[in-house]
């Protein structure tokens, strides 16, 4: 015992040094570094975003209520923030890394991001939220491990593999903001990537010289597939030649369990599959993502294609490229596999109890939002994308920031529930005043031309029906009160809507946008501002003390004086203390 009395003795006095608590859940650390670098992923050299060198960046894997410290630092030649859609934030909308909360990094600063995984598993992104930075890069994958305690509702995989998917051009994100500001369309994109890289030559349509990605797997084995589109506007068919993807969860929720041949992956969302690989290796396999709900045979070229390599592969893979199982010529067909999605009510997710537990088809609905799009129209002489009638652009001083200060005049919460006549379309800074613990209703209404993906942050919603046609409140009598999926982001077709449930638990100024990034760009967005009227201290999180100011507050930032071999050396005193608790728990349990 005399060790273990040690042991004890150097993790307090660690404690006592770096002013730790023994009370809080362990520390993960992260020094990005975001600069340009060039590659070459559709064999055209162009400027990419890297993280730490890396195009796609490096993967953040932590666990359930594990606290994370990213520490950011701004090496591009343009304002920054990085956002993490679908990660809650519970009670700390200061750390979303939209406009709306967060003050720009500047040119050659740094900014800290330390937040908590909330009572949260899944599979999902980071990216950055301005400028159409996501265009050129900056994105990488989040993944969120249950704890031990808490069973996942399937066999333990024997591996992992993450594939980022997004349609792509060949120009960066700085030339195609030129193209929207001129008041034009983007146009067809000019490939897919996958994980960075452009398509295998499956036919002489692909130019030599590309890089593409190919998987190694072993016969027999079971791996978790997650799948992130994180692309600019495209959705996606994600497919891997003579194999089955079992859905097991889609951003946060474990998902009943069906086989599908291929699967369509809209903008902004995430998915975990179990694959097999089950097939005999007379060959390597297809990989593909491609472009969904357009003209598919014009569009080819919007096709990436990886490989899939056993270990006791014979040779390439060969012949033409494997079909989706719908056509999207009829999309009624197509929205059945949406409408599959069910929850896995008997699973636990972050919590030991069953998340079929919260009967939320048995919660009265305290309000109705019908946000609608439209396509994009002329305002004040420049093309804006609206929702509601209203293109929103962000005050210089972020609405929380405002509020903390008392700024007057920085934003209006008269955000309409209904949508505005077509006649009054405007651009402003409009949001929902929403009420705190309020359980309301929202449907998106997708009037524009193209499908489009939408997204609130600082919650998860209940996906209770989605049609083709106008909503109306009849409909409600065809909503999945039972065990609809809950997700961040969901797919709304053209002409039709899609309605949601959400509880207003979380207090602060979350986000609501379009995730494809041209309308988002344009202002199809707003915010819901949600404050506990009895708020004493303990409903809301304080702002951080590095927080940032701009706009009306510009006066109060103080000049940044930062080491970065200083930074580093706090993230990985954090760590260290981290793993250090967990083996003080396990020696103490052990003794």
């Amino acid at each position: 015992m005399a060790a273990t009395d040690f042991f004890f003795a150097f993790v307090f006095s660690l404690a006592l040094l770096f002013g730790f608590s023994f009370a809080g859940d362990p520390y993960v650390s992260y020094d990005f570094s975001v600069s340009y670098i060039t590659a070459s992923p559709l064999g055209v050299p162009q400027q990419v975003i890297a993280v730490n060198g890396k195009f796609p960046g490096p993967v953040i894997n932590a666990t359930t209520n594990y606290n994370v410290d990213v520490n950011v630092f701004n090496h591009l030649d343009e304002p920054l923030l990085l956002t993490w859609p679908g990660v809650q934030m519970r009670r700390n909308s200061w750390q979303d890394g939209v406009l709306g909360t967060n003050c720009p990094i500047p040119l050659k600063w740094n900014f800290t991001y330390d937040f908590q995984l909330k009572d949260q598993i899944g599979s999902y992104f980071y990216s950055p939220s301005l400028n159409f930075q996501r265009a050129s890069g900056g994105f990488g994958s989040i993944i969120i491990n249950n704890r031990d305690l808490v069973p996942i509702p399937f066999t333990k995989p024997d591996g992992e593999i993450i594939f980022i998917i997004g349609d792509w051009y060949t120009q960066n994100h700085t030339a195609l903001r030129r193209i929207l500001d001129s008041g034009k369309e983007l146009g067809m994109p000019d490939g897919v990537l996958i994980n960075g890289k452009g398509p295998f030559k499956y036919n002489s349509s692909v130019p030599d010289g590309i890089e593409h990605e190919t998987v190694n797997v072993d016969p027999g084995k079971t791996y978790r597939i997650r799948v992130h589109n994180v692309g600019i506007s495209t959705s996606l068919n994600f497919r891997i030649q003579n194999h089955k993807l079992l859905l097991i969860e889609t951003e946060g929720r474990y998902t009943s369990q069906i086989n599908f041949t291929d699967f369509d992956i809209h903008v902004g969302q995430s998915y975990s599959f179990l694959v097999t690989m089950d097939q005999n290796a007379t060959s390597d396999y297809y990989i593909v993502a491609s472009a969904r709900f357009v003209n598919e045979k014009v569009w080819q070229r919007v096709t990436g294609v990886g490989i899939l390599h056993y270990s006791n592969s014979k040779g390439p893979a060969s012949g033409p490229l494997p079909v989706p199982a719908t056509d999207v010529s009829h999309p009624w067909s197509a929205m059945n596999q949406p409408r599959a999605i069910k929850q896995n009510t008997s699973a636990g997710g972050a919590r030991p109890n069953p998340q079929g537990s919260f009967h939320y088809g048995q919660i009265n609905i305290t309000s109705t939002y019908i946000l609608r799009s439209l396509p994009p129209t002329e305002i004040n002489g420049k093309l804006r994308a609206t929702l509601n009638g209203i293109s929103f652009f962000n005050p210089s001083t972020p609405m929380r920031l405002a509020d903390h200060h008392k700024v007057k005049g920085d934003y209006k919460l008269d955000f309409p529930d209904r949508p505005l006549d077509e006649r009054h379309q405007r651009m402003d800074s409009s949001i929902i005043n929403a009420s705190y613990k309020g359980f309301i209703q929202v449907i998106f209404q997708n009037n524009d031309t193209k499908i489009q993906s939408f997204h609130i942050d600082g919650y998860s919603f209940y996906v209770v029906a989605m049609d083709f046609g106008i909503w109306s409140e009849d409909r409600k009598g065809s909503y999945n009160n039972w065990d609809a999926i809950a997700r961040s982001t969901i797919e709304v077709y053209p002409g039709a809507w899609t309605a949601v449930l959400v509880s207003l638990d979380n207090v602060g100024v979350w986000n609501i946008r379009v995730e494809n990034l041209d309308r988002w760009y344009l202002g199809q967005e707003t915010y819901m501002r949600i404050v506990n009227p009895e708020e004493n201290g303990s409903t809301e999180m304080d702002p951080p003390q590095n927080v940032l100011y701009c706009g009306a507050l510009q006066a109060m930032q103080k000049e940044q004086h930062h080491s970065s071999a200083a930074t580093l050396l706090n993230g990985q005193l954090k760590l260290i203390f981290s793993m250090m608790m967990v083996l003080l728990a396990s020696v103490s349990a052990f003794c």
